[in-house]
């Protein structure tokens, strides 16, 4: 059942009263002291505890706090439950007593998972929008700057060797089907590590493998038509997955071998499946997640917020971080937005763009770009710098084919044997409009100005060890960041002057 603070107990010892005065006033902990239980009031969290019967948990407006802090400071849970033990400005945020033991650690570990299971996980930070919003801070303030980071996964990235067998290590564990198989390229019940090989024999690596591969093989032809709850079910798909998305067949019939590419989706580690490998630049790169925030640039404060593994695009998450705010924005992005399909969901929001595009790449290094050739949307035409103009094709293609042979202008547009092809994307338009808008003063006045100051909130978001996240999975991650996010608005709107 859920607990709930007594207000007619009196503490002899209260930390509030009397070690308040050692708590700065313009800080988090002194907020949360005299303002939580209207922050986090019991009812806000009482669909987490349905039955009436049982012994209370801890107050929620406590372990909100708890939470809050955690997110503020960068701490585990066994990290958390001593500082609220030992120190006297979480002791005062609380609300306890000078020798109150706090709660254990896995108090937090069942919330999470508690407020994770419901219709409302991330209700911790809308309690902190809805201060936002009483303060009146973000009214009139119609900007919004879109923008990502990479966040480091919280497991070993595993090859390919590696994840085959963790993968059959699980399902074995899980089904007593796939238990009770006779497998012969590893011992999967005993030794969680690699199998032994000599791993500069290419010959040993693909017998290896091939026997790897066979055994989960095997697994999923066994388990094919069983019935299988559901994490016997996450198991074997992702069995089915790692088994095919590194390999490919080997010279003789029946072997494998590790594949010479790179899967556009791959799976990085069984242990979190849904982290993902992500190349930051040329020759930099990292394996995890993505954190999406929008920003409004004047004051640094996060107005939303959400965790896509580090390969998703950046636009169409971009649009859902906007999708709840009244018409009449002005969106600042770099060019991770600047796509035809985010432009035109943005204006049919009603939202003005300033958004740099996507750079235009001549077919020939110094030659002429899409920009060069005069586009008629309306009459179906493009005409090439030298004048000859064709239609566009129903596919959104203009060929100038046979024109290129004879024109003087044929080195510097195009290196192709049947001549240029000009590719319209399906919002073209947009497209045009955004490169002829950034091009004006106004635009560039604007971009300069407001879209770097989201690299402050990253920069707030990311400190005290918080590139790197603490869980596995999306929903626990999704769940971490935003009361990261709650936790930093918080102390943004303290650090402000609050009222």
């Amino acid at each position: 059942m859920q607990g709930t603070n007594d207000p007619t107990r009196v503490e002899l010892l209260d930390a509030a009263a009397l070690c308040r005065h050692l708590v700065d006033e313009g800080s988090v902990y002194a907020f949360l002291a005299d303002h939580r239980k209207d922050l986090f009031p019991d009812e806000l969290f009482a669909d987490l505890f349905p039955s009436g019967r049982g012994r209370p948990s801890v107050p929620a407006d406590q372990v909100a706090t708890v939470m809050v802090l955690q997110a503020l400071e960068g701490l585990s849970d066994r990290e958390a439950a001593a500082q609220l033990r030992q120190n006297i400005a979480w002791k005062v945020a609380c609300g306890l007593g000078l020798t109150d033991q706090g709660f254990h650690p896995t108090v937090l570990t069942l919330w999470r998972s508690r407020l994770r299971a419901s219709d409302r996980p991330e209700r911790i930070f809308e309690a902190v929008r809805v201060v936002i919003a009483q303060t009146g801070v973000l009214a009139g303030r119609q900007r919004r700057a879109l923008d990502s980071t990479l966040l480091d996964d919280a497991v070993a990235t595993q090859d390919t060797v590696t994840q085959l067998v963790g993968a059959v290590r699980r399902v074995r564990r899980l089904h007593p089907a796939a238990a009770m198989l006779v497998l012969g390229a590893h011992d999967y019940d005993h030794d969680p590590g690699k199998p032994a090989c000599a791993w500069d024999d290419a010959e040993a690596r693909d017998q290896l493998v091939s026997g790897l591969v066979g055994d989960a093989t095997t697994v999923l032809a066994t388990l094919q038509g069983e019935r299988l709850d559901g994490e016997q079910a996450e198991a074997v798909g992702l069995l089915a997955l790692v088994a095919g998305q590194d390999v490919e067949p080997g010279d003789a019939e029946g072997s494998w071998r590790i594949a010479r590419k790179v899967a556009a989706d791959r799976v990085i580690s069984v242990v979190d499946p849904q982290a993902r490998h992500m190349h930051k630049s040329v020759s930099s790169y990292r394996d995890g997640y993505k954190a999406h925030l929008a920003v409004e640039p004047e004051t640094g404060l996060v107005t939303a917020a959400a965790l896509t593994p580090a390969n998703a695009a950046d636009g169409p998450t971009g649009v859902s971080l906007v999708a709840g705010e009244a018409p009449g924005l002005e969106v600042l992005a770099d060019a991770a937005y600047g796509g035809g399909q985010t432009r035109a969901a943005l204006t049919a929001a009603g939202h003005a763009q300033t958004i740099k595009p996507i750079p235009l790449r001549p077919a020939v290094p110094g030659g002429f770009t899409k920009d060069d050739f005069a586009i008629d949307l309306e009459g179906g035409t493009v005409t090439c710098p030298a004048g000859r103009t064709v239609a566009i094709t129903a596919g959104g293609r203009a060929v100038f084919d046979w024109r290129c042979r004879p024109c003087p202008l044929r080195e510097r547009c195009t290196r192709a044997k049947d001549g240029k092809t000009v590719n319209l994307h399906p919002h073209e338009a947009e497209l045009v409009a955004a490169r002829r808008q950034a091009a004006t003063p106004a635009f560039q006045a604007s971009y300069r100005r407001w879209r770097p100051m989201v690299e402050r909130s990253i920069a707030w978001l990311v400190a005290n060890g918080h590139r790197r996240v603490r869980y596995r999975g999306m929903a626990r991650n999704q769940l971490g960041l935003s009361l990261r996010v709650a936790a930093i608005n918080l102390r943004r709107l303290v650090t402000m002057g609050l009222d």
